[in-house]
């Protein structure tokens, strides 16, 4: 299966890298793909940052990649909007990256009478914006979120995600968004396919998550490949209903694999 495989799409935190250091085999991974004329291409969840952002981040830990080589959950959700809703005006929890993301879709962040709340990975939370968007919300709001995520793998631990933020908004309002648009939505993968021209039969996705990485595996019908390099241990496997077609221990061991 893996050799028939054209594209693998790459979760990036606790899959090819874990904060600012590159995890074992990533580097020759890539190597290893453009060697045998397949492609990669990065996906995140994490919509803290925008892809140009991630593409920088990439470039200074040396790794060398084209400028369209990374999706985020952001763009994936500004797009899915622009194309459902056309142009709109949106209450933003998150960054000014993420609120560039939008921008460049052609949509308004404003703080008055928007027609959705969305929800990112906002590291720029305060008091005021969640209080804001509990209003918005118990108004009626149309309300998107762009992932899932509990909590987001850093050197320091698991720290809080958007999936944290949702719970308290949850816990205050009663409401849940209205769709979740990253991982494991399988927009992700049409959103990818389209982009690339690669048909989902040729795609493969490779993370360290049960829950995102690989329950979008299973929901959009394509390879899912687990690494435990990040959230996921043996036991949460053997425990889990969730189960990848391959389970590595790297990216080194991956990349052994395909060779």
């Amino acid at each position: 299966m893996l050799s028939e495989i054209d594209l693998f799409i790459l979760d990036m935190d606790g899959t090819f890298y874990l904060d600012d250091s590159l995890l074992p085999g990533a580097v020759e991974f890539l190597e290893t793909l453009k060697a045998k004329g397949k492609k990669a291409v990065f996906f995140t969840n994490n919509s803290s940052l925008g892809p140009s952002d991630y593409v920088e981040k990439l470039r200074k830990m040396g790794v060398d990649v084209s400028d369209d080589s990374v999706v985020t959950s952001g763009e994936v959700t500004a797009e899915y909007m622009l194309r459902k809703y056309g142009p709109s005006r949106i209450f933003l929890l998150g960054t000014p990256q993420l609120q560039r993301v939008f921008k460049e879709y052609g949509h308004l962040v404003v703080d008055e009478d928007p027609d959705f709340v969305v929800l990112g990975f906002d590291k720029t939370l305060t008091y005021e914006k969640l209080k804001k968007a509990c209003i918005l919300l118990r108004s009626g709001k149309k309300y998107i979120a762009t992932h899932p995520d509990v909590n987001c793998p850093s050197k320091e631990g698991p720290i809080p995600d958007a999936g944290s933020i949702m719970a308290a908004i949850e816990a205050s309002t009663g409401r849940r968004p209205d769709i979740i648009v990253g991982k494991p939505n399988p927009l992700v993968v049409e959103v990818i396919s389209r982009k690339f021209n690669v048909s989902k039969e040729k795609m493969a996705m490779v993370g360290d998550r049960l829950y995102t990485d690989i329950r979008l595996g299973k929901n959009a019908g394509i390879v899912s490949i687990l690494v435990l390099t990040g959230e996921t241990t043996l036991e949460d496997l053997e425990s889990s209903g969730i189960k990848p077609d391959f389970v590595f221990k790297s990216l080194k061991e991956l990349c052994e694999a395909i060779q």
